[in-house]
């Protein structure tokens, strides 16, 4: 008996939903990493995933990986007291993590968190020979799309199987000192023009009292107040998602759905990076970029930014980071006004 149009597309849904099922269950559980073998027959290598867990470390290597264990267990704490609904991730979740299969490695990119470098490290590492040097490659030709391939790109049993045995790592930075680098980057900077033309001017035009001409048509001096307050107008995320460069962590890489193997730091940038390329084995093959270009920021120049936000739009903001102080262990900071 031939099935009914109707009954064909029901049982189409129910077997999507179970693969998509099969994919969330396995990146909330922790799994045993399997054993990567080498191209040379009778060898095997540890894979990176087996070096982070295995017992028998030197002491300094132990004792490089004791705080990358700490964030590990803390960000499993924070996901088990701040988060109460579990949800399926879809393709569009998968978009900001990068696959290195040659390295086994697995990385969530977040802007303003030396992700230009890290994608420049990932195009040496997955490029069989075309590029060497991380810091030649220009900053713009490392964010084209295409150039480095993501999780969303694999079909789901493929995307299970790397989230099961690759390391999987993330590097975070104090949310409100992020937020201000990108507005420096984004809105200072004269060649942001893309910037000022779609974001600026949307801002300008709604929240500046009797804005001029040229400021509604160019949208290049928005002022970090004016910046707030579009961030936590209601409108603002009815219409589209956040820009990524101020879209939140947790939104961007799912700490809790996905488990990390290594958070990493921008904090604590150099040795949180040496750590990971150990692991990949590559520490002595491929140096990390220190140079460059740079909106770097400290807490004292982010209480100069929010020294001119109320405590109104303060309190407002930190609500709206807050699951990111909280699952990255960061503490309040001392200049709010809430």
């Amino acid at each position: 008996m031939r099935m009914p149009r109707g009954g064909r597309l029901l049982l189409a849904t129910c077997l999507c939903s179970l693969f998509l099922l099969v994919l969330y269950f396995q990146t909330i559980t922790k799994e045993e990493p399997e054993t990567k073998k080498s191209s040379s027959p009778g060898k095997s290598r540890r894979s990176p995933l087996q070096s982070l867990y295995r017992g028998d470390q030197p002491p300094e290597l132990l004792a490089a990986h004791g705080p990358l264990r700490g964030r590990r267990e803390l960000l499993e704490q924070a996901c088990l007291s701040h988060t109460r609904k579990r949800r399926v991730l879809s393709a569009d979740d998968l978009k900001h993590l990068i696959v290195d299969d040659k390295h086994g490695l697995i990385y969530c990119y977040v802007p303003k968190v030396a992700c230009t470098n890290w994608k420049r490290v990932f195009m040496v590492l997955t490029s069989d020979g075309r590029y060497t040097d991380p810091l030649a490659i220009p900053a713009n030709e490392a964010h084209v799309a295409g150039n480095l391939r993501t999780l969303s790109q694999f079909p789901v049993a493929e995307i299970n199987r790397r989230l099961r045995s690759y390391l999987k790592f993330i590097f975070v930075r104090e949310p409100f000192e992020r937020l201000v680098s990108a507005y420096r980057n984004k809105f200072t900077r004269s060649y942001n023009t893309a910037f000022h033309k779609r974001y600026g001017t949307k801002i300008i035009r709604r929240h500046r009292p009797d804005p001029d001409k040229q400021a509604l048509e160019n949208g290049s001096d928005v002022t970090f107040l004016e910046f707030v307050q579009y961030l936590v107008d209601p409108r603002t995320q009815r219409e589209e998602p956040l820009n990524e460069h101020w879209e939140r962590v947790h939104s961007l890489c799912h700490p809790c759905l996905i488990h990390y193997d290594v958070v990493g730091k921008y904090e604590s940038l150099e040795p949180d990076t040496q750590a990971v390329l150990r692991l990949a084995g590559v520490d002595g093959a491929i140096q990390f970029p220190t140079s460059g270009k740079s909106t770097r920021t400290d807490g004292d120049m982010a209480a100069r930014f929010f020294k001119h936000v109320s405590p109104f739009y303060q309190k407002k903001l930190f609500n709206m980071y807050r699951m990111d102080f909280l699952l990255f262990n960061y503490t309040t900071p001392e200049y709010l006004r809430t």
